[in-house]
């Protein structure tokens, strides 16, 4: 059975895990030029959030 996790990172991007390793980092600030996917540009603008984390077990 695998297990899916999505760590919403503090102030960071969505890490979506599969059995424990990261298979992408997707934007939540809005301002990537690579969207979905995280390009770092949450730490420049200034992009704050806290951290949680939803588990789905297929």
């Amino acid at each position: 059975m695998e297990k899916i996790e999505f760590e919403f990172a503090k102030d960071g991007p969505i890490l979506v895990k599969k059995d424990g390793k990261v298979e992408y980092a997707l934007c939540r600030c809005g301002h990537s030029t690579k969207k979905p996917f995280c390009s770092g540009a949450h730490m420049s603008s200034g992009f704050k959030a806290d951290s949680s984390s939803l588990e789905i077990k297929g």
